[in-house]
């Protein structure tokens, strides 16, 4: 049974898409901990289902080298196999990433390398692309440049806003994600060898 870490910053709807397929008996994977950088509505979803959170808010410390140190401390306490970034809005300093690498993974709403960064959905609909996407990386040092464990295309329709956008590629980027976990899990996705 794979355990789950998972980091949030806002309403979690990935999450709990994870939460609900992981009540399957069957599911080879368990989330044993969400951990956000802020006060973030996601949390509640952990809530719904019993499952113990914490919050490391970057403006409690004096670097981010030092909210890094301690926001791994708090993710090591629940010894995960696997740490997924979902909607979790902060680079985390590299020592983060060397430590829980390749082990670390993120959800990112745009058909990598196209449109990486924060505003990947308004950017796309600024460049008038007809096409974005949704992709699932294992996080390295640079912004959505990690390798890429799966992607699938979602059409940018006459007439789309961005928020319309997204709410379409958040339905790709829950599918990709509950199946990227179970291939994890099965061994039909080696991490260590993706992130060679």
């Amino acid at each position: 049974m794979l355990r789950l870490v998972v980091l949030i910053s806002g309403a979690g709807s990935n999450l709990r898409h994870l939460l609900q397929a992981s009540e399957d008996a069957e599911f080879p994977a368990r989330v044993v901990a969400v951990g956000a950088d802020r006060p973030a509505d996601g949390l509640d979803h952990a809530e719904d289902f019993g499952i113990p959170t914490f919050t490391v808010a970057l403006s409690n410390f004096s670097s981010r080298d030092e909210w890094g140190d301690e926001l791994l401390a708090q993710i090591e306490l629940w010894q995960p196999d696997l740490v997924i970034l979902s909607g979790f809005m902060r680079l985390l300093p590299p020592r983060v990433v060397a430590a829980l690498s390749p082990r670390l993974i993120n959800t990112h709403p745009a058909y990598l390398p196209e449109f990486p960064g924060a505003h990947a959905v308004r950017d796309a609909i600024a460049a008038g692309a007809t096409e974005s996407g949704a992709s699932v990386i294992v996080v390295d040092d640079g912004v959505d440049t990690g390798p890429i464990i799966a992607q699938r295309r979602v059409p940018v329709l006459p007439g789309d806003s961005e928020a319309s956008l997204h709410d379409r590629i958040k339905i790709v980027e829950r599918e990709l994600l509950v199946q990227c976990v179970l291939d994890i899990a099965n061994g039909h996705v080696d991490l260590k060898e993706l992130a060679r």
